[in-house]
């Protein structure tokens, strides 16, 4: 995921090198509910809100038989904008300097079910940083990889050790999966000009969904000139073309697009842009979206707090409505190595936009987002060795299936000894990097297949697919820790079938073309 180092996962990668537009979207009419709509006082009565406080973005959630035009003139009448609605799952977002907009909307219960602020900081740049960079494929690498290449791979497929681990070069012999079936990669922006991203994108079903308004002007989707190559690198996983240039994706005969939700000058993204992704991908008839990283600025949100309850809300809306539309939704675990099946977490990192302020919390009641949401695929990741990657999030229960995250303590031999994930960077490169943000597109991948294989499957019955072809794994006695030391496995559990480490296994694309 994204959210790097220090055992974090902004992009959900753990070694990543990465003004918002506040523009005004036409809110559509609906017609007035004859259901009761609260306090509705005659705006000449009321008293002019306070406008003297910091720009915040909030999402504001309806009740059901609340109308978007009522919700509309109740956000004006405390001080708020509409930038845009979503009235097919009752969300509106808002901009306001009222400090108690939020405050003055929850009383309205006739309307709102929650309301909350997606971040803590003033709606403008936040600079951030992330330990380590990608790590960058030499050419000496790139010539020893093509020279053991055999007929028919690829002239980097042998430094691919993720994709014999699920036996994804096998898969392709029978199958690299339909042009009908498009992954979208809510992510920092795909670059669609790499030579081996090109054949497969899909610019029809791309947009930019910063500050919660798709943007599908040409090449929105792609990341800032000083941005992420994170979103680029887990395309490539996905859905690099098998045309003779650089590596080959899990699934390269399938689409890929770009759904860019992070910020400029910086690695969050915000629940404002992420429900825009989920709702865009949606009505473009996407079949997959990958999603590896944490909404921000929470890590963990908690439903006990009026404003993470409302965002929690917001988010689970969008994902339930995608899913109605036909999208399977596939989330990385985290890289803080934490146990998401514990009693409790030490959150250390939240909020991650101003000072963080260090919590205890029950990750049954505050949630990861997106990957904790019903429905959503969870995965933990996975070395060369096959163990459990050493910064990898899990948790019985919670993390459903395992896949290649990379482990820079679990490298394979030739040629390039490297234990982290290969694959396409911006600029027509290539680079390393390692996370669960790495983990989750190969699950991407092989779902994508597994579409391409059943057309008419539903998100719920290829999630059942891909737990139940996964490879079954034990927990193991040995693990490794942070510091590249084995030490024993003693938070590995195992239950009804699951491990906390690998939930039902490891995929298995070749069981996805059968």
């Amino acid at each position: 995921m994204a959210h790097l180092g220090s055992g974090r996962r902004r992009r959900l990668a753990v070694p990543v090198g990465l003004a918002l537009t506040a523009s005004l979207a036409f809110l559509p009419s609906v017609a007035a509910s004859a259901a009761p709509l609260g306090n509705t006082a005659d705006a000449t009565t009321a008293a002019k809100p306070d406008t003297t406080g910091p720009k915040l973005s909030y999402v504001a959630n309806l009740n059901t038989y609340a109308t978007v035009t009522a919700a509309q003139k109740a956000i004006e009448r405390a001080g708020g904008t509409v930038v845009t609605s979503y009235e097919q799952i009752g969300v509106v977002v808002a901009h306001s300097q009222n400090p108690d907009f939020a405050k003055q909307l929850r009383a309205q219960r006739g309307l709102f079910v929650s309301v909350g602020a997606t971040r803590t900081a003033p709606l403008s740049p936040v600079q951030t940083t992330e330990e380590g960079t990608t790590q960058t494929l030499s050419e000496a690498d790139a010539a020893k990889s093509a020279a053991e290449a055999a007929t028919g791979e690829e002239p980097l497929e042998p430094n691919q050790w993720d994709l014999r681990a699920i036996k994804a070069d096998q898969a392709h012999k029978i199958n690299d999966g339909s042009q009908d079936v498009t992954v979208g990669v809510i992510d920092t922006g795909v670059d669609d000009t790499h030579p081996d991203l090109a054949p497969n994108f899909s610019a029809s079903q791309s947009a930019n969904c910063v500050g919660g308004v798709a943007d599908t002007s040409e090449g929105a989707w792609r990341p800032y000139a000083d941005g992420s190559d994170h979103g680029t690198h887990v395309a490539g996983t996905i859905a690099a073309a098998r045309n003779g240039v650089g590596i080959s994706g899990v699934a390269p005969g399938v689409k890929v697009a770009g759904i860019k939700v992070s910020e400029p000058g910086t690695s969050l993204f915000y629940t404002e842009a992420v429900v825009c992704g989920f709702m865009f991908a949606a009505e473009k008839g996407i079949e997959v979206t990958n999603n590896s990283y944490y909404v921000d600025p929470w890590l963990y949100n908690c439903k006990s707090d009026d404003d993470q309850k409302a965002l929690v809300e917001a988010l689970s809306r969008a994902t339930k409505y995608a899913e109605r539309k036909g999208v399977l939704h596939v989330a990385s675990a985290g890289n803080s190595n934490h146990d998401l099946a514990a009693d409790s977490i030490l959150d250390d990192s939240s909020p991650n936009d101003t000072t963080p302020v260090p919590r205890t919390i029950d990750p049954k009641v505050c949630l990861d987002m997106p990957t904790q949401l019903p429905g959503v695929v969870t995965v933990s990741a996975t070395g060369d060795k096959g163990f459990k990657s050493y910064y990898s999030s899990y948790g019985l229960g919670v993390v459903d299936v395992a896949a290649p995250g990379g482990d820079k303590y679990q490298v394979p031999g030739t040629p390039d000894a490297n234990g982290r994930v290969l694959s396409t960077v911006p600029g027509g490169g290539y680079g390393y990097k390692q996370g669960t943000s790495m983990a989750g597109p190969h699950v991407a991948g092989v779902a994508a297949l597994l579409k391409s294989a059943h057309p008419y499957a539903t998100p719920s019955q290829l999630q059942a697919m891909l737990k139940g072809q996964a490879t079954k794994v034990a927990c193991p006695e040995k693990v490794y820790d942070n510091t590249g030391a084995l030490i024993d496995a003693t938070t590995c559990n195992s239950k009804w079938g699951q491990t906390g480490y690998y939930g039902y296994g490891v995929v298995d694309a070749l069981k996805a073309v059968n």
